[in-house]
């Protein structure tokens, strides 16, 4: 892609930025047709996955689950386009976090925390959580490289509007051992619960009825570290709004078992996503790999 398709690409998702939020919130709806009822986006994924995770439950209810799904996947979307433009104000009143004093004294005690969470509700909007620590303290973020320069150019640079520092996924020991190094507190954000690559099936566990593999980073940092561990609990309350509550799940992870953070991080995305099924992503291919290893 050249430098100027990007541009042209970037300026249409500036324009739509722009717009408000009611305004978006139509075009998710005619995304919604576009995707779910024409373009029928990983309909044969998103089904799998569904039936398998809920053996249990009829055609109609999880049909019922599969539409709001899509209606989810399409405001997600926008709303993450919006972080373009949208204000930090604005954030902080469709974002809401509790248990931040906790959160916050963690990082000053340590010298750092670890917070681990899925790819539910609008979890992008979770990156406000920095403007709320000390501005020498790096809100730091791990993510995965995309194929295409220009498009991974752009979300980092909608990751890092409200102050989080980008770390690709293969650079995350090193940039928290340099931040130690330099005298720097920080707040590690690892979104762990999406399919490991075949290199890093080091934890597999039940899983939404299923035999799953789990990426074990977060788990592999914070004992190397000493860093306590919060899940990071997200609920969608309406349309829009979002709210953010930090579970500590050990302030010692040192003190626990091999592979005993993963599965306590497991067993609270299980019950986030039971509590309400909708709102996770489903269209991602988690069962591609099969076997755990233990």
């Amino acid at each position: 892609m050249s430098r100027l398709v990007y541009f042209f690409i970037y300026l249409g998702m500036w324009l739509l930025a722009s717009l408000p939020m009611k305004a978006l919130y139509v075009l998710s709806d005619v995304l919604y047709v576009l995707m779910y009822k024409l373009a029928r986006y990983r309909r044969r994924v998103v089904w799998r996955n569904l039936k398998n995770s809920f053996p249990e439950k009829t055609e109609k209810e999880l049909l019922a689950i599969e539409r709001k799904f899509y209606h989810y996947i399409c405001d997600y979307m926008l709303e993450s386009l919006k972080m373009l433009k949208m204000p930090v104000d604005e954030l902080h009143q469709r974002m809401k976090f509790h248990n931040t004093e906790q959160y916050l004294e963690m990082i000053d005690k340590y010298g750092g925390i670890v917070v681990m969470m899925p790819h539910y509700a609008n979890f992008e909007w979770t990156i406000g959580m920095g403007m709320y620590m000390k501005p020498e303290d790096i809100p730091m973020q791990v993510y995965k490289t995309l194929r295409n320069p220009y498009v991974d150019k752009l979300f980092q640079n909608i990751r890092s509007r409200f102050g989080g520092y980008n770390v690709p996924k293969h650079d995350t020991a090193r940039e928290v051992i340099r931040a130690r190094h330099a005298g720097k507190k920080l707040a590690l954000g690892l979104v762990a619960d999406q399919s490991p690559n075949l290199q890093s099936l080091h934890f597999g566990t039940t899983f939404l009825n299923q035999e799953t593999s789990f990426m074990d980073g977060g788990e592999r940092i914070a004992r190397m570290m000493n860093y306590p561990v919060f899940y990071c609990e997200l609920q969608k309350e309406k349309r829009g709004y979002c709210e953010a509550t930090f579970v500590l799940m050990t302030e010692h992870p040192k003190q626990t078992a091999e592979g005993e953070i993963t599965e306590m991080f497991v067993r609270h995305v299980e019950q986030t996503i039971l509590r309400e099924p909708a709102y996770w992503f489903w269209s991602h291919k988690r069962w591609k790999h099969k076997q755990p290893l233990k």
